[in-house]
C-alpha cells in the first residue's frame, strides 16, 4: 500500500515537473515549478518563436458593437431581391435566435457595390477608402463564432473564452516572444471614442489572464502623456526617483523571496522600472508632431469625424516601428449620436457614422504602413465579435448573427483575396468556415508561434492560447 502511494506521488511529482518544463519551454526555465517561473519570468526579455516568423507585429483593430458586414464587405444580390419578405425556411432551419429581437423580414440598406483592385474585391459605398486598399487585403467571408451576446463573443474574439479569466491574445504574444523594445509595453491597448456596447473598451479583454500579470495590455490614453502618473513629480530629480525606485525593487524583492506565487507584486516591480524608463520613450512615440502634415491629414487627424481615431491609428504605426509587438485598437463611437456598431435601429445613420470615423485612418495606416516597407511583417486585423442579420429588426436595424460574416486580415504574409462564403442571403457561413480559434490560431503561426505548442502550467492543466481549437488557416499564406 506505502509503496503504491509513493509511486503514486512519484509519478505525479514527475508529471508535473514535465508540464510545468512544457510550460516554460520557450523562456529556458523548464524543471523549475510554476510558481518559481512565473516570478522569473521577465516580459522584457526577447524570446526565440517556433518557426522562422512572417511578421514581427499585430495591430488588432477591434470593431466594438459589430458592424453589419453585409453594408460593408459582404454583396449579396438575393438579398437585395428578396428584401421586404420573410426570411425563407430554408435559410432559417433549425435557426437558434439567442438575442429577443424576433426575426422581421429580410432587409437591404441603401448601398451601392463595386469591385475593387486585382482580387476584385466587393466593397460597398460606406468604405471608400479601404476599397483602395483590398489588394493587400484576405477577406475571411466565412466567419462564425458562437454566443450572441457582446460580452460573451468578445471574450471568446479575444481571449478564447466564454467566461473572463483567461489570457487576451496579445498576453500570450507577449509571453511567447518577449519584449522586442524593453522602453515599451509589448502590448498596448488604445481605446478611442465613446460607449462601450458588450464590454468592448472593458479592460477583461487586455487582461493577462493566469499568465504573470505583467503580461497584461497597457492602455494608453488620448494626449501627449499617453500613460497616467509618467511624468515625474515636480521637485523631484531625476537622482531622487531611481533612490526611490531602488529602494522599492529593495523591498519588493525582499516581500517576493517570501511569497514567490505572487505574480502581480512581480508584475508591480516591473512596472516601475518600465514606467522609468518610459518617461522618456513613450511621450516621443506618441509625438505626432514628429510626422509631417500630409502624414496627419491622410489619416484624417485634424478633421472632427476622424480625428482621434486617426490619431490612434497613427500612434499604432509608431508603435510598430519601435518594437511594440501587439497594439490593440478599440472603436468607440465618435460621439453621442450612436452607441458603437451595434445597429439594432436605424443602420443608414449608425453605419454613416462609424465608417466615417474608421475608413479614412484604416485606408491610410495600410497605405502608410505599405509605402514603409512595414506591411510585409505586421499583420493588421479587422475584427468584431460576430456579424448582423440579413433579416431586419425594428424596421431598419439588424440583429446579431454569430453564424456567419466577414473579417479580414492584411499584410504580415497572408495572401490577398477573398476566402470562403456565407450562403445566397448572408445569414450563415457555407464555404471557408473560420472559427475565431483558427484567426486566432493563424495569427500566432505568422509570429512564429505555434497554438498547439504554446502553452502554460495553470492549476494541472497545460493551457493554450486557443485551448483546444483552432486550425491554422494555411489557404490564405502566402
Amino acid at each position: 500500500m506505502s509503496h503504491h502511494h509513493h509511486s503514486r506521488r512519484h509519478f505525479l511529482g514527475t508529471a508535473a515537473g514535465a508540464a510545468t518544463a512544457g510550460a516554460f519551454g520557450l523562456g529556458g526555465l523548464g524543471g523549475l515549478n510554476a510558481a518559481f517561473a512565473a516570478e522569473l519570468f521577465d516580459p522584457t526579455t526577447p524570446r526565440q518563436p517556433h518557426h522562422a516568423p512572417k511578421a514581427k507585429a499585430v495591430i488588432w483593430l477591434h470593431m466594438a458593437g459589430a458592424p453589419s458586414t453585409l453594408d460593408l464587405f459582404d454583396h449579396k444580390p438575393d438579398l437585395i431581391k428578396l428584401a421586404g419578405t420573410p426570411l425563407p425556411d430554408s435559410f432559417g432551419k433549425d435557426l437558434k435566435t439567442a438575442t429577443d429581437g424576433g426575426v422581421g423580414n429580410l432587409y437591404a440598406s441603401k448601398r451601392t457595390w463595386k469591385q475593387y483592385g486585382e482580387t476584385g474585391a466587393w466593397v460597398s459605398d460606406l468604405l471608400p477608402n479601404i476599397a483602395k486598399q483590398v489588394d493587400d487585403i484576405a477577406f475571411l467571408k466565412g466567419s462564425k463564432t458562437e454566443g450572441s451576446t457582446h460580452v460573451i463573443a468578445s471574450l471568446k474574439l479575444h481571449t478564447a473564452g466564454l467566461v473572463p479569466g483567461r489570457p487576451a491574445l496579445g498576453s500570450w504574444v507577449q509571453y511567447g516572444l518577449g519584449s522586442a523594445n524593453p522602453d515599451l509595453p509589448a502590448f498596448v491597448v488604445l481605446p478611442t471614442g465613446v460607449g462601450a456596447a458588450g464590454g468592448g473598451r472593458g479592460a477583461v479583454i487586455w487582461s493577462s489572464g493566469f499568465l504573470p500579470a505583467a503580461l497584461q495590455g497597457t492602455p494608453f490614453r488620448k494626449g501627449d502623456s499617453p500613460i497616467l502618473h509618467l511624468a515625474r513629480p515636480d521637485g523631484i530629480t531625476e537622482k531622487e526617483q531611481r533612490a526611490q525606485l531602488d529602494l522599492l525593487r529593495s523591498l519588493n524583492g525582499d516581500l517576493s523571496d517570501r511569497y514567490p506565487g505572487d505574480t502581480e507584486l512581480v508584475a508591480r516591480a516591473k512596472s516601475y522600472d518600465l514606467a522609468y524608463r518610459m518617461q522618456v520613450s513613450a511621450p516621443e512615440a506618441v509625438d505626432l508632431t514628429k510626422e509631417t502634415a500630409a502624414t496627419r491629414a491622410a489619416y484624417g487627424i485634424g478633421t472632427k469625424e476622424t480625428d482621434e481615431y486617426g490619431t490612434a491609428l497613427l500612434r499604432a504605426r509608431r508603435l510598430v516601428e519601435r518594437g511594440v509587438r501587439f497594439i490593440h485598437v478599440i472603436s468607440g463611437a465618435p460621439d453621442n449620436s450612436v452607441d458603437s456598431w451595434d445597429a439594432h435601429n436605424n443602420l443608414e445613420k449608425n453605419h454613416a457614422v462609424m465608417c466615417k470615423q474608421v475608413d479614412q485612418p484604416v485606408g491610410a495606416l495600410l497605405a502608410d504602413l505599405k509605402a514603409r516597407g512595414l506591411l510585409d511583417t505586421t499583420l493588421v486585423v479587422w475584427a468584431s465579435e460576430f456579424g448582423r442579420t440579413p433579416y431586419g429588426q425594428s424596421g431598419n436595424g439588424r440583429d446579431h448573427n454569430p453564424w456567419g460574416y466577414t473579417q479580414w486580415i492584411a499584410g504580415g504574409g497572408v495572401k490577398p483575396g477573398t476566402y470562403g462564403s456565407t450562403d445566397a442571403i448572408g445569414l450563415r457561413a457555407e464555404s471557408g468556415v473560420v472559427d475565431t480559434y483558427d484567426l486566432q490560431a493563424t495569427l500566432l503561426w505568422q509570429l512564429g508561434l505555434n497554438h498547439k505548442k504554446l502553452v502554460f502550467a495553470h492549476q494541472g492543466r497545460a493551457e493554450k492560447a486557443t485551448t483546444v481549437f483552432g486550425d491554422v488557416i494555411k489557404e490564405i499564406l502566402a
